[in-house]
């Protein structure tokens, strides 16, 4: 009997020891609800970006030529230095992606394309300036930069486009002479003309800070 109370005592004892021990540990981690998850999401830092194509109409040709671009940019800060003072990390406005430029002009029999490099992207709200490099052309283009402004369409309102030759970047010389300037980076007019077909995303986003030194 005394054996029998004895064991009866050890096993109320490990039971309250267990019940302490379940108390007293750490309870399991909750999984993220889908509203962390989207603060989360909030608070990692945007990268700007531009994303899309479309059909222009450009009023200084005929109706039946056919224009399109498509921009697939997206930013990546510091990432081209250049060999000139304070050009060692590059600039905020580094970019990377693929501008491609498709005109046809049936009255000519003639369909020009272009392929540029994307190396430079600055946004402003709803709009992106964006330039590249041309790395391959039919109508010998390569080695050119080329500037595009693209503005996402507000409230039902379409969506436009500009670009940095046809009615800009000239450069009258003091004897009449005219010349077309190399595009700079991030250089391009207002986005001057409507996109009639497609449409593009603008994700805007704040410059980023320089990056620390060594």
């Amino acid at each position: 009997m005394k054996n029998r109370k004895r064991a009866l005592v050890l096993a109320g004892t490990a039971a309250a020891l267990a019940a302490t021990l379940i108390a007293a540990a750490p309870a399991p981690a909750a999984p993220a609800s889908a509203t962390q998850a989207a603060q989360a999401a909030q608070a990692a830092p945007k990268v700007a970006a531009v994303h899309g194509g479309g059909t222009i109409r450009y009023p200084y040709v005929p109706a039946s030529h056919d224009i399109r671009f498509t921009v697939d940019a997206e930013a990546a800060p510091w990432s081209r230095p250049f060999p000139a003072q304070g050009g060692e990390q590059g600039m905020p406005v580094d970019a990377r992606g693929k501008v491609t430029i498709y005109h046809a002009m049936p009255d000519e029999n003639v369909i020009a394309v272009g392929e540029a490099e994307v190396d430079c992207l600055v946004t402003g709200g709803r709009t992106a300036t964006v330039t590249a490099v041309v790395t391959s052309s039919n109508v010998g283009w390569e080695g050119k930069r080329i500037g595009i402004s693209v503005q996402d369409g507000e409230r039902g309102g379409p969506d436009r486009l500009g670009f940095s030759w046809g009615i800009a970047n000239v450069d009258v010389q003091p004897d009449g002479s005219v010349s077309e300037p190399r595009v700079g980076t991030c250089m391009a007019p207002a986005p001057f003309t409507e996109v009639t077909k497609g449409g593009f995303k603008v994700t805007p986003a704040p410059l980023p800070p320089r990056p620390s030194t060594p």
